[in-house]
């Protein structure tokens, strides 16, 4: 094929996609995370099975270990979920681990990058979820920058926040109201806040983070999110409990 028909095809593709275009509009954009299990691969491949068997033995010696058990299955969906309720209060939980009183914690809905199924949860399953070496972080912010973050998380429509807090999003991303514990926020108070390395350093668009100060963010691997995750999960168990979370109304749309 010539060089002036590729280009012409490529014209003509544009063309007919732009006149389409125009009938469509996109409305809104949700999302949420599936979980990709057995069911999806009903037909096994038997002589992949085979090739894949020794690595599998391994893989599932480190990563086959049951930690938990779920009540239910648990996603990720703006601008509150189950799974997302969860993580967040589990790293108020770890506030204990390293001497902090965090008042509340916020943790990137970006970060979770799996489901929790119904039933054990493996070392893997809390690894699906929470991939990145990212580290437990406190700091403090000053009661007008909590409204500044609180302001950026309606902007993005929801992230992960703790038991107690409530905001409420208006038209536009926009922060109608924000309680902590049944209270206004003070604006000339200093909260203690629990989070992840790479949001307490602004990502995710949370820049009011860039404003911390008292940071603690050890860097030792023990401190990954995960391993604290499998300590939550493993001191529930040991106490007959499941991992469980329920919608509180964290997060909310106004007039819903």
């Amino acid at each position: 094929m010539k060089k002036r028909d590729i280009i012409s095809g490529i014209a003509v593709v544009l063309l007919t996609l732009s006149s389409c275009s125009s009938q469509y509009q996109v409305t809104s954009v949700n999302r949420s995370r599936i979980l990709i299990d057995s069911k999806y691969d009903a037909t096994q491949d038997q002589e992949i099975a085979t090739f894949m068997q020794p690595y599998k033995q391994s893989v599932d010696s480190i990563m086959g270990p049951v930690v938990g058990r779920a009540a239910k299955y648990m996603a990720v969906v703006r601008p509150e979920s189950t799974l997302s309720n969860l993580l967040a209060d589990i790293l108020v939980w770890s506030g204990r681990l390293y001497d902090e009183q965090p008042v509340f914690a916020v943790y990137n809905m970006g970060g979770m990058r799996a489901a929790i199924a119904e039933g054990d949860i493996t070392y893997g399953d809390v690894l699906d979820v929470a991939p990145f070496e990212n580290k437990i972080c406190f700091v403090t912010l000053h009661g007008d920058k909590v409204l500044e973050l609180f302001r950026q998380i309606a902007s993005v429509g929801g992230e992960a926040v703790s038991h107690g807090v409530e905001i409420v999003i208006g038209k536009g991303g926009s922060l109608v109201s924000a309680r902590l514990n049944g209270e206004e926020i003070d604006p000339n108070a200093d909260y203690r806040v629990a989070t992840i390395d790479y949001v307490a350093q602004g990502n995710d668009k949370l820049e009011a983070f860039k404003s911390s100060t008292n940071i603690n963010s050890p860097e030792s691997e023990e401190n990954n999110v995960r391993y604290i995750i499998v300590k939550y999960m493993k001191e529930k168990t040991a106490a007959g409990e499941v991992i469980d979370a329920e919608i509180e109304g964290r997060i909310k749309y106004e007039n819903k």
